[in-house]
């Protein structure tokens, strides 16, 4: 499993390439896939997607370091996210569930990261002060819709 990222019409695309296409063909057309996935990972995407596009206009001194790193853990977080998805846990399966957790809360703390560095290129002019406060409401979004999700699993699985 591979994340790609194209940049189409000053907008930014994901795709996790599984070997097979990301699109369903029928009879009225094509239809996204992405339509099922779960709302925690669509705003992570849409938060993905908008760190992308405001770092592009970045200062070229800050590119190989606040920049870069904004951009993987925002990257990290989809990944952990879409992983802690794929596994599916049944009733009583420990393992499993620990697994999903596991990749939940690397994912939260790619998130906690995020901000940090945010915040530092913030500070270090790096984005501005109105792209720093879209970032960190986003982040608090994908914060509680995790959250949230944690605890329905913490819940249902203990």
């Amino acid at each position: 499993m591979r994340l790609s990222c194209v940049k189409e019409k000053n907008i930014w695309h994901f795709c996790f390439d599984y070997g097979i296409i990301n699109r369903k063909h029928s009879e009225g057309g094509v239809i996204d896939i992405a339509k099922s996935e779960l709302s925690v990972i669509t705003k992570a995407k849409d938060l993905c997607s908008y760190i992308m596009t405001i770092t592009d206009k970045s200062p070229k001194r800050f590119r190989f370091t606040l920049v870069s790193r904004m951009q993987n853990y925002s990257l990290d977080v989809i990944e952990n996210l879409i992983r802690a998805n794929e596994i599916f846990v049944s009733a009583g399966d420990v393992i499993s569930s620990r697994d999903r957790l596991s990749y939940q809360r690397t994912a939260m703390t790619s998130l906690k990261l995020l901000g940090y560095i945010s915040e530092l290129a913030m500070k270090q002019q790096c984005i501005l002060m109105k792209q720093y406060g879209q970032i960190t409401k986003q982040i608090y979004d994908v914060e509680n819709m995790l959250g949230a999700w944690m605890n329905s699993d913490k819940k249902r699985y203990q």
